[in-house]
């Protein structure tokens, strides 16, 4: 159980429209000593020269998306060094999300995959103020997510929850299931 004493860097990972910001946020606001790392940030840093992924992404794309999981697990390591439980979020798909886990140096570290089904992710991208799926059909994204990925941490699908359910969940499970 999460509380004083108990800290670790908990990673949120699942694809667009999946509610990582969200969760990620109402995990760290309900932990007495928390940071929440975005991940995208890190791409949203580079103002000339940025490539974006997309389902064929060139070398540069794939570089800069390394970076950007580097980024994070450097910062989730200094603020956990700092005392802090890290909360960090991004899209961390197939072989990039045993990459990103090795990177992260403290532990424990909990991984947390939100996988509503398609159909839950299109009703919650037509309900948002971002279009994330410019290139990328959902389902594209899904078949990588539940095919390619790594079985790492906690599961959840989120289809039928809202996000204070999620949150709750995590909460309640993550400590003895998502531990990697």
């Amino acid at each position: 159980m999460f509380g004083e004493g108990n800290r670790a860097i908990v990673l949120i990972t699942g694809i667009q429209a999946a509610g990582k910001s969200t969760i990620a946020q109402g995990v760290a606001e309900r932990l007495p000593r928390s940071v929440h790392v975005r991940g995208d940030i890190f791409r949203r840093m580079v103002v000339s020269g940025r490539e974006e992924m997309s389902a064929a992404p060139s070398d540069e794309a794939l570089r800069q998306l390394r970076l950007r999981h580097r980024l994070t697990a450097q910062t989730a390591d200094a603020y956990f060094a700092e005392g802090f439980t890290v909360v960090a979020q991004d899209v961390v798909l197939g072989e990039h999300l045993a990459e990103l886990t090795g990177q992260i140096r403290s532990r424990p570290l909990l991984v947390v995959v939100l996988a509503p089904a398609p159909e839950a992710i299109a009703a919650r991208e037509a309900g948002r103020g971002k279009t994330a799926y410019d290139s990328w059909a959902i389902t594209e994204l899904d078949e990588v997510l539940r095919e390619q990925t790594p079985r790492l941490g906690l599961w959840l699908d989120t289809s039928e929850q809202t996000p204070e359910q999620t949150v709750e969940e995590i909460l309640r499970r993550a400590w003895s299931e998502a531990v990697v």
